[in-house]
């Protein structure tokens, strides 16, 4: 006989089914249990002798044969899909034990201690918040998938294994085999590889992409990889992006969070200087009522400046005299008004920088690059490039030669923007395996150490 799923039972009354899922919950009442089965599409009622349930316990995978039948009306249970049906159970096997778990799963678990649920996160994405929030972020990008897909994108996959260039943050290296002493480095974002696709002419380019950052992790920012959808297109204004972005969004929650709420359309833009100065943050929460998590407060941050003040936390930036860092990064186009302002007063020049934010927090942050030479130049030569530096970058600006179109995109955080949407307190939630805050990676205790065989293939020595 072949499996039935939950959901296709409630059409299946008076047939005799097959059904393979895991004890959700057992209840026993003298001559009779009732067993809930659980599977992916839902939970259903059985009925069975407690001789047929002596070997059943909670979170056991098992296989029932049995037929389908209505409840009497006064049984029917209406918070749950299959509620009006339940199975009389012929027989059942147990395919797999479960040993007692380590905690429990049928809470929503935020008042578990948050390592010990990423230790055993297989048992603690059974819980149906966590089972939930994983299905919607599949919905989330399927859909931003198609949408793009429709406005005549393309989906173009980029190397992870790149080369360590002084973007914003700490690279993680990854040392060479084949070439002793050199590494490469994950990608911080898929940034100069979309740049150069649009030098290749494709013009309309996302990725989901994976992106790694060696940052110390906040309830916004999880340890070391994330996900962003990276889009990238020639021959647009800032204005275009915006509305690209902001068309996306607004269908997306139509059409899977019809629950939630845009608290005001068009977004509003608001100037850099004006956030700071008004809400004391450059990504505000601008929700009417900020208890209300179906509420969502989209907003666009502009003009910001180009430079901030180069601090000691700014390693990868140049040294000597240069006293300036790129506030959002160094391929960030100025403001054609204030290109002049680059050679006499470089502080005071705005940036064609866009952050996106949703609910107080910064959930996407892009520009319009820089695509002439001399303007890319300039812009490592005011952050204290050494030509050294410069060189790092060489592959940039030798594409830059032929022919490059202007061009600019954006990065939305898929993890933060469902965060955000959802209501939930960390990005962690959203993912389904993420580092715990000491970085270590959930389920597999990495990092971990490498043997001395393969430390000596790569030519690497361990100091303590």
């Amino acid at each position: 006989m072949q499996r039935t799923l939950i959901s296709d039972t409630i059409n299946q009354v008076g047939e005799t089914v097959l059904l393979k899922g895991w004890v959700n919950t057992r209840r026993d009442h003298g001559k009779i249990v009732f067993i809930d089965l659980r599977d992916r599409t839902g939970i259903l009622q059985t009925v069975l002798s407690p001789d047929l349930a002596s070997d059943v316990h909670p979170e056991d995978v098992v296989e029932i044969t049995g037929l389908v039948k209505s409840r009497p009306e006064k049984l029917v249970n209406p918070k749950i899909a299959t509620g009006s049906i339940e199975i009389e159970v012929a027989d059942i096997k147990v395919i797999s034990k479960a040993a007692t778990l380590p905690f429990p799963i049928d809470t929503d678990g935020y008042e578990i201690d948050e390592e010990i649920r990423l230790k055993y996160r297989y048992l603690d994405i059974r819980r149906p918040r966590m089972t939930s929030n994983l299905r919607t972020r599949y919905k989330v990008i399927s859909f931003l998938r198609h949408y793009l897909t429709e406005q005549g994108f393309c989906e173009i996959e980029t190397p992870i294994l790149t080369k360590t260039t002084p973007e914003g943050a700490r690279d993680f290296i990854v040392p060479s085999r084949l070439q002793k002493g050199k590494f490469y480095a994950l990608p911080q974002s898929p940034q100069q590889y979309k740049q150069m696709l649009m030098v290749a002419g494709l013009e309309r380019y996302f990725q989901i992409a994976r992106c790694f950052r060696d940052e110390d992790p906040r309830k916004d920012r999880a340890y070391g990889e994330f996900t962003q959808l990276d889009i990238e297109m020639s021959f647009v204004t800032q204005e275009d992006i915006l509305q690209l972005v902001e068309d996306m969004f607004t269908k997306l929650i139509t059409d899977l969070f019809p629950h939630k709420k845009i608290s005001a359309s068009p977004w509003p833009r608001i100037p850099h200087y004006e956030a700071v100065s008004k809400y004391g943050s450059d990504r505000p929460d601008l929700r009417h009522d900020k208890n209300n998590p179906d509420e969502l407060a989209f907003a666009w941050i502009v003009e910001f400046p180009l430079f901030t003040q180069q601090s000691t936390e700014d390693f990868y930036y140049g040294s000597g005299s240069a006293k300036l860092a790129p506030s959002h990064h160094m391929f960030t186009a100025p403001h054609p008004d204030d290109i002049s302002l680059l050679e006499t007063d470089p502080g005071k020049v705005r940036g064609l920088q866009h952050d996106l934010v949703l609910n107080g927090f910064e959930v996407g942050g892009g520009s319009i690059r820089i695509h002439q030479p001399e303007v890319q130049n300039k812009i490592f030569e005011l952050i204290g490039f050494s030509d050294q530096q410069k060189q790092q970058f060489g592959h940039m600006l030798t594409a830059f030669k032929y022919g490059v179109p202007p061009h600019g995109g954006i990065a939305p955080g898929i993890d933060r923007l469902l965060m955000a949407i959802l209501a939930e307190p960390s990005v962690r939630e959203v993912i389904a395996f993420p580092a715990v805050s000491s970085g270590a990676t959930s389920v597999m205790a990495a990092p971990s150490e490498a043997s001395e065989g393969q430390l000596k293939e790569l030519g690497i020595k361990v100091i303590k």
